[in-house]
């Protein structure tokens, strides 16, 4: 038993994914970080408000702390944003350039002009409706 939780664990699925966890949770520090660092003060400073952890409302004694949702917004929004411009994009960006690069396969299968059924290139009947093909 020992031995198959060990090729479990070191399979390469279980690894990469594990990576990716720790990357993506330091990943999300280092975004709150700027977020609470950086951006909050640069809005605060604009907007006029040091700090959007504290701001409040109260409604029957029952208070809402809306500045730390409102904290937790900007920073889905920067991650949402890095990893798209950098991540997504330039792997876009990529996978069309080694597309173009690329000659078309040649097709292995035509259509029947009879039925519109897919037969094989060098067919010369139709498998489905029999007619003789040209």
């Amino acid at each position: 038993m020992f031995k198959e939780f060990k090729q479990f664990i070191l399979r390469g699925n279980v690894v990469d994914l594990a990576v990716a966890v720790v990357i993506g949770a330091a990943f999300g520090a280092v975004v709150t970080a700027l977020v609470s660092d950086f951006v909050t003060p640069l809005i605060a400073a604009i907007g006029g408000q040091p700090d959007f952890s504290n701001l409040t409302f109260t409604v029957n004694n029952s208070k809402f702390m809306y500045g730390h949702f409102l904290n937790a917004v900007i920073s889905f929004l920067l991650i949402a944003a890095v990893v798209f411009f950098f991540i997504v994009q330039p792997i876009n960006q990529m996978l069309k350039r080694a597309a173009r690069n690329k000659t078309p396969e040649d097709p292995t299968e035509k259509k029947c002009p009879e039925c519109l059924s897919e037969i094989p290139i060098k067919a010369t009947r139709c498998a489905y409706c029999t007619s003789k093909i040209k």
